[in-house]
């Protein structure tokens, strides 16, 4: 089974590569598969790669029901 997290990108560098934010966490992923992500915009993450753009009401309701699992939204423990 494959679990991909939202994201929003906080910035864009010149090697294709975002910080993003994921429940105030930052991390740095890939834009190769989603050449359309911009500034602002939530992506998908997935393995350390961007593999989807989604609107900002699909990736709060997907990051609402990850809070509602303390477990899941620990990402600091999980990296």
């Amino acid at each position: 089974m494959c679990l991909a997290i939202p994201a929003q990108v906080k910035s864009i560098n010149e090697n294709n590569l975002a910080t993003v934010d994921i429940l105030g966490v930052t991390r740095e992923v890939a834009l190769d598969l989603t050449p359309s992500a911009e500034v602002g915009s939530y992506v998908l993450i997935h393995a350390g790669f961007a593999i989807e753009v989604v609107s900002e009401e699909a990736a709060q309701e997907t990051l609402d029901l990850i809070k509602e699992f303390p477990e899941l939204a620990d990402l600091e423990a999980a990296s």
